[in-house]
């Protein structure tokens, strides 16, 4: 009757995001997990809407901090329990990458930060979605070729 309505309510939360203003900071990092999952939903359009909420989520907390580790915490925490889950993938990861570095090209003073968290959450990503594809391996020798490049 209703038929898929992630993207849809993906798209609601994105913009009730924007109007939090102020309030943004009271939902970092809360809001962090919940909001990966939504970008891990493999549905093009709705991750190219809902990614650049990740880099509004560092500005604010870099524009009151200085820096933005509790973010950069909770999602590297959050990402090794998704793609453990089965979530995630290559094409994720490239959209990831270019979306936030585009968003930090506007953002002079924090774009070499925000560039040093992408390619860190890349490698990390690379790395798990390795992990996740040889546990399926028969070769012992890969899987914990894998598990040592993971650690």
């Amino acid at each position: 009757r209703y038929g898929d309505m992630r993207r849809l309510i993906g798209f609601a939360i994105r913009d009730m995001w924007y109007k939090l203003g102020q309030n943004k900071i009271c939902f970092i990092p809360g809001m962090v997990g919940p909001i990966l999952e939504m970008t891990l939903i493999p549905e093009v359009e709705l991750r190219k809407a809902t990614i650049p909420i990740f880099f509004d989520m560092m500005l604010c907390e870099y524009q009151r901090t200085g820096e933005f580790k509790k973010f950069e915490n909770e999602i590297i925490l959050k990402l090794d329990h998704e793609v453990e889950g089965g979530r995630g993938d290559e094409h994720y990861m490239q959209l990831f990458e270019s979306i936030l570095t585009e968003c930090a090209k506007q953002h002079p003073g924090i774009c070499s930060l925000v560039e040093s968290f992408v390619s860190l959450v890349r490698g990390l990503l690379e790395r798990l979605l390795d992990y996740r594809a040889v546990m399926s391996d028969e070769s012992k020798d890969n899987r914990m070729s894998c598990t040592v490049n993971l650690l």
